[in-house]
């Protein structure tokens, strides 16, 4: 398949990998709304029910999370971890070997190390909500060991509301990104998760 002339395209991200890719992104943007308007109307008539749907949007998107990280390790090629991991790359950049990654399809190798660095950012907010759920609410898997120990809140809420702003932050980021490479370098970004087809150009030849 081909775009025109100058882009070539390969069905690089497999459906379980997009559907996944939505489930974590649109259970993210819900938990940090609930969370918000949970803040914002405490102690409203809507308080209790805006906790409970944030902690089950919480234990959906540790369910995800979970099955991102097995598709990780079993899935197709550009599904895998390893698709992501480049450290020679990021070393080199470091180093100021090297400005920009190579024209691959797949994960891009420089954007990759905030990717992993996004899921583990996610996975200590699930850990941390998992400890605030059984602490301030008394509900979830750890509620027979924390429940009466509202003296570690404090311990919990802190880096948990930390992290959700650092995660707030990249979604707007992300979101401003996908603009910047849809409408500006026309290679349709955003769209490859939906269709699962990505683009990128050819390699010019040297006629030097």
């Amino acid at each position: 398949m081909t775009h025109d002339s100058d882009w070539e395209a390969r069905r690089v991200y497999d459906p379980v990998l997009r559907f996944m890719h939505a489930w974590n992104a649109l259970a993210l943007i819900a938990l940090l709304a609930t969370g918000w308007l949970a803040d914002v109307f405490e102690r409203g008539p809507n308080e209790a029910l805006l906790w409970k749907a944030h902690i089950l949007l919480g234990y959906g998107l540790i369910v995800g999370l979970v099955t991102r990280a097995l598709w990780g390790v079993v899935g197709p090629r550009h599904a895998r971890f390893s698709d992501m991991w480049h450290p020679r790359i990021w070393i080199d950049v470091v180093r100021n070997r090297m400005i920009r990654a190579s024209r691959r399809f797949g994960h891009n190798e420089l954007a990759s190390l905030a990717y992993l660095g996004v899921y583990a950012l996610i996975l200590a907010m699930g850990a941390t909500g998992l400890a605030l759920a059984a602490i301030e609410h008394g509900v979830g898997p750890l509620s027979e060991w924390l429940g009466d120990a509202t003296w570690l809140k404090k311990i919990f809420k802190e880096p948990h509301e930390v992290i959700s702003t650092v995660l707030a932050l990249f979604v707007g980021v992300h979101l401003i990104a996908l603009v910047v490479h849809e409408w500006l370098e026309r290679n349709h970004l955003a769209r490859s998760m939906l269709t699962g087809i990505q683009y990128r150009r050819r390699e010019q030849p040297d006629h030097g």
